[in-house]
């Protein structure tokens, strides 16, 4: 879990950067950026939700 909260914080934070250098006028983003904000927040979503059910189903066992 602290995984999966760690990559979403890393990539709203990506997504934060997006919007400022844009909103700066930078046009031309760097690739790895983009990547960084458009994935890893849905790894880091994707992964909670698979550790909330893992527990879940171990608590119920």
């Amino acid at each position: 879990m602290p995984l999966a909260i760690g990559l979403f914080a890393v990539g709203v934070l990506a997504i934060i950067a997006v919007f400022v250098l844009f909103a700066a006028g930078h046009s031309d983003l760097p690739v790895w950026l983009n990547v960084l904000a458009t994935y890893l927040p849905a790894v880091g979503l994707g992964l909670g939700i698979i550790a909330v059910v893992r527990k879940s189903r171990q608590k119920k066992s």
